[in-house]
C-alpha cells in the first residue's frame, strides 16, 4: 500500500476504500489507461511468495451505473 500510495503520487487518482484484498480507486477518465497497469504491477509485486499474486481488475461508473469493464 505504501508502494501504491507513492506510485498514485504522480495522479490524480485516488485510494477511496481498502477492504480485505480488495482496492476502490477514483480515478480520472483520461488516467485509466495509465493506472491500470501501474496499480496491477505494483500490487502483484507487493511481497514475493512462492506461488504468484495475480490482481483482477474491474471498473465501473462511481455514480452507481452499469458496469463498463470487467
Amino acid at each position: 500500500m505504501v508502494k501504491l500510495h507513492a506510485t498514485l503520487a504522480e495522479y490524480r487518482a485516488q485510494l477511496l476504500l481498502q477492504v480485505h484484498d480488495e482496492l476502490i480507486l477514483e480515478v480520472p477518465p483520461e488516467e485509466v489507461e495509465a493506472i491500470v497497469p501501474l496499480v496491477k504491477s505494483t500490487m502483484e509485486s507487493a511481497v514475493t511468495l512462492s506461488v504468484p499474486l495475480v490482481v483482477e481488475r474491474s471498473r465501473g461508473k462511481l455514480d452507481g451505473g452499469e458496469v463498463v469493464e470487467n
